[in-house]
């Protein structure tokens, strides 16, 4: 890897303290924000890009969820099946990432894959944004097939993509199960600790699979994780005390700019 000029470094530096903010306060990870700034810096390189992502959102994750877990949003009920099935997903979806399909030339086809993530993470924000509250329904809908359903498709899809798996796992716990916001995030904040750790370890320990080490997913990750974890805190707290459509008319315009970029 080539030394990276100062105006690279502030980039990387830039991105993390925005992806901590926003995943923080909307608990879908870093990714969708860290993952188009690396490609937009240094170029097309999406698996090394998806393993430091990894590692980063870890450091969104776990200071975001003891700040959830004080606000006391956190139901062990759902974690109690959510973490674990999103764990064994999470390494179902590296593996998925790994084949051919997605080798060599194909990080384009995943970059792509990415993209259109992107945009169903837009209009999952629009539709919040222009839709009503829903009224939480009674407990009998906080089941474990439901929970483990969104386990599942968390931890794939975050696997596959090098996300958090926040932005698959908030909606479909509001949609599947009618949990209030705040605790969809702090939820998924939670599970994506300790799901990311295992996804980032399985993706660094393969990346030698598509042309690269782990010493570059780790220089990396050593710009974009501690400006994460500065920045992750200030957005969980913003989860409790700022409007969500706030933090969400500005997260659908940096996705639209990232969905763009990722794409072409």
């Amino acid at each position: 890897m080539e030394a990276w000029s100062f105006g690279v470094v502030a980039g990387l530096l830039a991105s993390g303290l925005a992806a901590g903010a926003l995943g923080g306060a909307l608990g879908v990870g870093g990714s969708v924000l860290m993952i188009p700034a690396m490609r937009w810096l240094l170029g097309d390189e999406q698996h090394l890009y998806q393993a430091a992502a990894m590692l980063a959102n870890v450091a969104v994750a776990v200071p975001a969820t003891l700040r959830h877990a004080r606000a006391g949003t956190i139901d062990p009920r759902v974690i109690r099946t959510l973490l674990p099935v999103a764990l064994a997903a999470v390494l179902l979806g590296v593996w998925l990432s790994n084949r051919p399909l997605f080798r060599d030339g194909g990080s384009v086809v995943l970059s792509r894959c990415f993209a259109g993530f992107l945009l169903y993470v837009i209009g999952v924000n629009v539709y919040r944004l222009t839709v009503g509250r829903r009224a939480p329904a009674g407990p009998e809908r906080i089941t474990a097939p439901r929970i483990g359903g969104v386990g599942a498709a968390m931890g794939t899809v975050a696997g596959l993509l090098g996300i958090g798996g926040g932005a698959i796992a908030v909606p479909l716990q509001q949609v599947t199960m009618r949990i209030p916001l705040r605790a969809c995030i702090a939820h998924s904040a939670a599970a994506m600790g300790v799901s990311a750790l295992a996804g980032a370890c399985y993706k660094n320990a393969t990346l030698w699979i598509h042309g690269h080490s782990v010493g570059e997913s780790l220089a990396l990750a050593a710009l974009l994780g501690p400006a994460c974890a500065l920045a992750a805190p200030v957005g969980a707290a913003w989860t409790h005390r700022l409007p969500t459509a706030w933090l969400r008319v500005a997260l659908i315009g940096v996705l639209a700019a990232s969905a763009w970029k990722m794409a072409v």
